[in-house]
């Protein structure tokens, strides 16, 4: 079955930094695109990163352009998120996404506190 697990989150001052990593399973990783979300309280998903299967396209939404790098090492079946330079706005839950024959699957979230 497919499995997402993510890790890598935690707290973290203003101006610092985490690296999320998505280990995937029961898929061909290298077929499909990837994407991050987060999810703050009270707040709808939104999604974060996109990266296609071979990580040659790759899109951002406004908010993290030029502080997240999303890549991807298609040997491991994972996805990663370096976030750099974060901001209490940024805390959130982050979970990462695949859509598999228009199916979307999650994982269980991984947490990011950013606070001093």
């Amino acid at each position: 079955q497919v499995q997402l697990v993510e890790s890598g989150g935690g707290l973290v001052q203003p101006g610092g930094s985490l690296r999320l990593s998505c280990l995937a399973s029961g898929f061909t990783f290298s077929y499909y695109a990837m994407r991050w979300y987060r999810q703050a309280p009270g707040k709808e998903r939104e999604l974060v990163a996109t990266i296609a299967s071979a990580g040659d396209s790759i899109r951002y939404v406004d908010s993290v352009k030029g502080r997240f790098t999303i890549s991807r090492d298609n040997a491991k079946n994972t996805v990663y998120l370096q976030m750099n330079d974060l901001r209490p706005e940024d805390t959130a839950v982050y979970y990462c996404n695949v859509l598999l024959r228009g199916v979307g699957f999650w994982g269980q979230g991984t947490q990011v506190t950013v606070s001093s």
